[in-house]
């Protein structure tokens, strides 16, 4: 198992959302004092919290602090981003949809990959497009 490289994961993340148009906020201050690694903002509308797990350690009580701070902060949807595989959040996840927060544990490769998906959906032409041409 590879750990996540956390600074470079944040840089990229920072550089992504640039690319949409977006403001990627690292270690962004919560109205009650607590940090979320990276916040994906649209002018100051919050879109997307994003934690990044390198330690199994308390893992679970891990997750469950992150669906509490991005709930508490007003994020609609929170990635957890960690290295380890068939990490099963059980309840918490369950927990994050009673109060409707969107909540997912994805992989370093996944963030990649989903931020890229976001980018080529926002940068494709529509279809109507092609039909003024």
């Amino acid at each position: 198992m590879v750990g996540i490289k956390v600074k470079t994961l944040t840089r990229r993340v920072v550089e992504l959302s640039s690319e949409l148009g977006l403001k990627a906020v690292p270690e962004y201050r919560t109205p009650d004092g607590t940090r979320i690694d990276v916040a994906i903002l649209k002018d100051e509308e919050k879109l997307l919290a994003i934690e990044l797990e390198a330690s199994f350690k308390w893992f679970p009580q891990r997750l469950l602090y992150d669906v509490v701070k991005a709930h508490r902060a007003g994020f609609p949807e929170l990635w957890v981003v960690t290295s380890f595989r068939n990490v099963k959040p059980g309840w918490v996840k369950n927990y994050a949809g009673e109060l409707g927060l969107r909540f997912e544990v994805i992989s370093p490769e996944e963030l990649e990959k989903r931020m890229a998906e976001i980018i080529e959906i926002r940068t494709s032409p529509l279809p109507s497009d092609n039909l003024r041409r």
